[in-house]
This record gives structure tokens, sequence and C-alpha cells, in this order.
């Protein structure tokens, strides 16, 4: 049994378990799993509960044709025919991207971060190698299914975040955000590994904007939600503007409502969520634009030749070279 000290609504809890299969026959066709929950708790009230949870579900065996793939080195052969693994359909990459950051996250109270995250990319290129459909030793035929699509990505920016890059943290700070992990549901520990990006402009209602460094222009407002932190950046145009006054002119109505929409939009986040994240107003070029600049993609940097969008001073890879080099190892033979 596993206590706790409390628990509420919006308690979430995860719990791992190691498949082990006694012998060396394999778990027979048809046979299904059950795992039962029973949490014992005391009510408000004083009363004490007990709240039953069953789950079910099917075993699956590796079926002949892909262990035969796999003692070759293949992967995505067109003749094993279709894909019928039904763990490869029902993979939550959402889900598995927040068990992952929590087991993460448990890993960096015995261990190195570093060595966290090299588990984290030994993981995430035996999951590939696994799970996508590739060539042998050929890169560009590297493809991934939609239930897997986004998982490295996720993987990406947990390797940037604030739950293994301690830089600028103090101690209590790196404890208090790992233990908000450890405890907020699937949507909300997602939006820590990979923050929400709003874009407001001119050119029509907000829009949900890539956390790049080609989504910072100079005649747009983004809203950066981190969970912990909500930011509005205004670009070096908007600031000028701003600083210029043109809101406080009645002929600039269309200005001084692009500016409100965002802090209303940020009020409204900080309404709804507990613990209150830090709000943050800042400018491009400004001291305290760093904490939106720390999140984005660094896909425009100091070391890179032109593009679009503001540079991110950082040593860090951009998404698609932290690609390149996953499609590069997962296909080898």
């Amino acid at each position: 049994a596993w206590a706790l000290g409390g628990i509420d609504p919006g308690t979430s809890v995860a719990v791992y378990f190691e498949v082990a299969v006694l012998g060396t026959a394999p778990i027979a066709e048809g046979k299904r799993r059950y795992i039962q929950f029973l949490t014992k708790y005391q009510h408000s009230s004083g009363k004490t509960r007990l709240r039953s949870t069953t789950l079910c579900g099917p075993w699956h065996n590796m079926v002949q044709g892909e262990q035969q793939a796999q003692q070759n080195g293949q992967n995505g052969g067109a003749d094993m025919g279709p894909d019928i693994n039904p763990i490869k359909f029902s993979f939550d990459q959402e889900a598995a991207a927040v068990l992952t950051a929590r087991l993460a996250v448990y890993r960096t109270e015995t261990e190195d971060v570093g060595d966290v995250m090299r588990w984290i990319d030994r993981s995430l290129i035996r999951l590939c190698a696994k799970f996508a459909d590739f060539a042998p030793d050929d890169p560009n035929s590297f493809r991934l299914s939609p239930q897997f699509s986004l998982f490295p990505q996720f993987m990406f920016h947990l390797r940037r975040s604030q739950f293994l890059q301690l830089f600028n943290s103090s101690p209590d700070e790196a404890a208090y955000y790992r233990y908000v992990m450890n405890r907020e549901n699937t949507t909300n520990s997602l939006v820590m590994i990979q923050p929400t990006l709003l874009s407001y402009s001119f050119d029509g209602p907000p829009q949900p904007a890539l956390l790049d460094s080609v989504s910072v222009q100079p005649n747009t407002i983004l809203l950066l939600d981190t969970f912990f932190h909500v930011v509005v950046f205004h670009g070096e145009t908007i600031a000028a503007w701003r600083e210029a006054k043109y809101h406080e002119q009645e002929e600039h109505d269309a200005f001084r409502n692009l500016l409100e929409a965002p802090q209303t939009d940020a009020q409204m986040i900080m309404d709804s969520r507990f613990p209150v994240p830090r709000y943050i107003v800042c400018d491009q070029h400004k001291s305290e634009a760093r904490f939106l600049m720390a999140k984005l993609n660094p896909s425009v940097s100091h070391n890179s030749e032109g593009g679009a969008g503001a540079a991110v001073f950082t040593d860090d890879v951009s998404l698609r070279v932290f690609m390149e080099h996953l499609m590069k190892l997962a296909v080898q033979s």
C-alpha cells in the first residue's frame, strides 16, 4: 500500500508497472490484464471514504513477422503487411511525455542531471527505433506515425526545461518546480514541458504560434504561458508605438484594443490557476524578454546565418538539428 499526506480533486498520481514474464513462455493470446486501485481517504466532512477504480485491457505479443524484422534489424518492411501492433495505435504521446518527465524528475534525486538527460536520449532513440517506419541506415526514410509524431518534440523541450536545466534557479525554486510537476494533471504538465504561445496582431484574432524564434516579430504581441509564468511580450515596433502613447489617441482605438487583448487573456489564465503564476510584461531587446526567449526553439541563433525572427543567444541545438541526430541514430542497423 502507498500513503499520501493529502489529496484534492486536482491531484494526479502516476503509477509505473514493470511487466515480468515468468519463464520463456509468452503471454497467452487473448489474455487480459486487470488493475484495481482502492483509495481510502478522510473527507473534509470527517467521514472516511473508499473509492474503487478498476482498469482492464488486453496483453499483446509481438507477432512472428515483427520478431523476424527485429532480428534482421529492419523496420517497416512491406513484406510484413499492415501494421497490426495495437500498442502503436493506442500510444498516448501526451501522457507518455508527462510520465517520462516525472520519472526524469524522480531520477534527478539520486543521479546527475547529465546522466538523466542521456537516459532520456537513449529512451527516445529506442522508442523511435522500435515504432518508426524506416529503411536501415537511411535517415531520409524515417517516418513516425501520428501517435508518435509529437513525442520527440516534447522530449526536446523537456531537456531544455527548468526541471533539468537548473541554471539561474535556486535549490528551493528547483524543488518547487519539480513538486508541482509531480501533482498536476496531464494538460497542465504539458504546458510546463512545452509552453503555449499566442500571437496578437492587426491581421486578425489571436492565433496559436510556434514556440520558435521565428514567431518573434516587431509588429506582434506574444502571450506565453509556462504554467509558472505568464509573459506578455511586445515586439519592437509595438513597444515604440506604446512609448509614443499612440494608444491614448482616439484615432488609434485598434492599437489600444490590441494592447489590452493579451493582458485580458493573461488575467483569465491567472484567475483560473493555483498556484498563481508570475505575471511579466516585457519588450523586445529588454532584460525581461529572457523569460520568453529562453523557451523558444533557437531556429535562429547567433551562430546561424540570416533567417526570419529574432536571434536566440544560446549554444543549444535547434529542434531541426535534434531531429536530424535522432533519425540518424534510430535507423542505425
